[in-house]
């Protein structure tokens, strides 16, 4: 048994251990229960829960999970409006999220996924001092993929 000061009192009998918690008005609480014998605190639970909660907050605020932002993009997409994706997708890099670049077809565009393969390539090359390719491009159904991922 631990006392609420953090002094050890050695193996006590459960009644006196009540006693004991009772005496300072604290609960008695199984810190180690499968350890033989087991070990028991006195102190304040809902203090004790509160800050175990905060802990599990506080990891849980530093633990930064990335995102996956999605570029969209077709094969006959302007240059213009190329360069205001690549910008975009430079900013989500910057902030450390990952991206997937997909190239939807549709119709007869089917025919143009050669071209859709330069535009990944393209997009690829641009982003090189910000990120590597993470997956590299692959045709699903009809939309060709790849994913960046921040250096």
């Amino acid at each position: 048994m631990i006392d609420p000061d953090g002094k050890q009192l050695g193996v006590v009998q459960i009644a006196e251990a009540l006693k004991t918690a009772e005496s300072h008005n604290l609960d008695l609480v199984e810190v180690a229960p499968h350890v033989s014998p087991p070990v028991c605190r006195i102190m304040d639970y809902g203090r004790y829960k509160y800050t175990q909660n905060k802990k599990l907050q506080e990891a849980k605020k530093r633990q930064s999970g990335f995102q996956i932002k999605e570029i969209k993009l077709r094969p006959r997409t302007g240059e213009h409006d190329l360069q205001v994706k690549l910008r975009n997708m430079k900013r989500f890099l910057q902030n450390r999220d990952k991206v997937k670049v997909s190239i939807m077809f549709r119709g007869r565009e089917m025919a143009y996924t050669g071209r859709g393969a330069e535009l990944l390539k393209r997009v690829a090359e641009e982003a090189s001092d910000l990120a590597f390719v993470e997956q590299e491009s692959r045709l699903e159904g009809r939309n060709m993929i790849m994913i960046l991922a921040p250096k």
